[in-house]
């Protein structure tokens, strides 16, 4: 029986480790999730193991030929695998997305690191660093913050508004940038969210 080779040069292999490691990176991620959800793994452990596999999956995303869509290479080899396509999606892991219990606190830790993240988030957006690579830890980093912040009410207007400009830029390459209306809408949240934040804080002291 003749062997059936996948490939004929170094860059036809190329191309086959890669989606080999975009397979594993979804499935690894696909039990991940699952074993958050059985409350097998710590948040902690979660939050660091899940923001390793999706900083994986976009550089190999990126560097697979065609960058193929997240959906068509899910049915194209047959993976059922929701959990990590609605955590790629979202492109943060849910402890972050969601908050974690377990990190909140009314305390000055909470209250300054949030201040903080706000001031460097405008300072970006105000100096026009725009860009998706600039941005995305910058909320990333904000969300958690609020999340973390226990005095907030839990139906903060503000989380899911970051929560979807997260989303938004997860679905961008990282050089791409805001336009000039989007970078105005967003910088105007931000303040608007600060305020908000402020008040609440002086109205629980």
């Amino acid at each position: 029986m003749d062997e059936v080779k996948l490939y004929n040069s170094s860059a036809e292999r190329e191309v086959y480790e890669n989606m080999a490691a975009l397979y594993a990176i979804v499935m690894s991620l696909e039990h991940l999730e699952r074993a958050f959800a059985r409350d097998s793994i710590s948040a902690t452990e979660y939050t660091s193991e899940c923001s390793k596999l999706l900083l994986q999956y976009k550089t190999v995303s990126q560097i697979v030929i065609g960058q193929p869509d997240l959906h068509e290479f899910t049915q194209k080899y047959k993976l059922n695998c929701p959990a990590a396509i609605r955590r790629l999606e979202v492109g943060i892991p849910s402890t972050i997305e969601h908050g974690n219990a377990n990190m909140s606190g009314n305390n000055a830790k909470y209250v300054a690191k949030s201040v903080q993240e706000f001031i460097t988030t405008m300072d970006a957006l105000s100096m026009h660093m725009t860009s998706v690579d600039k941005l995305h830890p910058l909320l990333t980093e904000l969300l958690q913050s609020i999340n973390a912040a226990s005095f907030l009410p839990q139906d903060y207007r503000w989380k899911p508004i970051f929560r979807d400009w997260l989303i938004k830029l997860n679905k961008m390459k990282a050089s791409d940038e805001l336009d000039e209306d989007q970078e105005r809408q967003l910088l105007f949240e931000v303040e608007q969210a600060y305020a908000d934040f402020k008040n609440i804080l002086e109205s629980t002291e």
